[in-house]
């Protein structure tokens, strides 16, 4: 199962949190990030979900990474993640830093890679040519990330500088799997570019993911890719391949959709047009969405 951007500052969202349980001991979960902004929060969450469930793998998103004024953990950039690596195996929770899992069940062998790949605004704004254009179209647009002022990259120059050196670690560490083993590719930010086209503000696609992953699906032979971000939660196919966005979002966003499950079933995996499993809610149980 999958699950990303539970936002449990809010508590509407930390009482969606208490719900979540598995629907049998054999179960997996993947929290794709975005938990929450300060360190204790992130810790809480984990701590009560990987009490639940046989195996929990995180992965950071933006907000776990973001230095708050009101946090007291005051850590920035790769000292920041680090310690929320250490937090995570402290509780038996895997992260990208850690030997990758292998999903023995229904379906097959899989691999499931977490990925910790940041963004290098190469999904540029609308008639965009560089990175600076890109900023300058977004800030007139009234469209800047908060990332940009507490999202610190230290000791990188940049937040792309870090991307680039995420994605070069990840790249080693997924070549090296064996050639013939599936996987299960985990992300907070989408590998290609295609879902942040229906975004309301096109603007933010740059704070949304990285060229450099277009073809990771393929190449890393994915059975399935997970990830959040977006706030819009759904499938969507590529080349052929499943991607879940897992989202739950803001109280003002899920209050406005139809009744959803808290988690997404990532395997076993279906085909394209093949109806998905109605666990967890989709019948409207009560470990769903009100």
């Amino acid at each position: 199962m999958a699950v990303s951007d539970l936002h449990i500052a809010y508590d509407e969202n930390r009482a969606l949190v208490e719900k979540m349980r598995p629907d049998s001991d054999e179960d997996w979960l993947i929290v794709a990030g975005d938990i929450a902004e300060k360190a204790a929060d992130v810790e809480w969450a984990l701590r009560l979900l990987s009490e639940r469930f046989a195996k929990v793998i995180w992965t950071p998103g933006n907000h776990e990474l973001w230095t708050h004024p009101r946090d007291p953990c005051a850590l920035r950039g790769e000292e920041r993640y680090r310690y929320l690596v250490d937090r995570c195996r402290a509780l038996g929770v895997l992260t990208p830093e850690d030997p990758y899992p292998v999903w023995e069940g229904e379906g097959g062998t899989v691999a499931v890679a977490p990925l910790f790949v940041l963004y290098d605004y190469s999904f540029m704004a609308p008639g965009a040519t560089t990175k600076a254009d890109s900023l300058r179209i977004a800030e007139e647009a009234g469209v800047v990330c908060t990332d940009e002022f507490v999202l610190h990259p230290d000791p990188h120059p940049g937040r792309d500088a870090w991307c680039a050196a995420r994605v070069r670690e990840s790249e080693r560490r997924l070549s090296a799997l064996d050639p013939s083993l599936r996987t299960v590719l985990v992300n907070h930010y989408p590998l290609v570019r295609e879902p942040t086209r229906v975004l309301r503000y096109p603007e933010f696609a740059q704070w949304c993911g990285t060229e450099l992953t277009a073809n990771w699906h393929l190449r890393f032979r994915a059975a399935a890719v997970v990830y959040g971000h977006l706030h819009i939660p759904r499938t969507t196919w590529h080349d052929g391949v499943r991607f879940e966005e897992v989202s739950i979002g803001y109280p003002r966003e899920w209050r406005q959709r139809s009744p959803q499950p808290l988690l997404r079933e990532v395997l076993p995996t279906t085909a394209p047009g093949e109806p998905r499993d109605d666990r967890n809610g989709r019948s409207g149980r009560s470990d769903s969405f009100p």
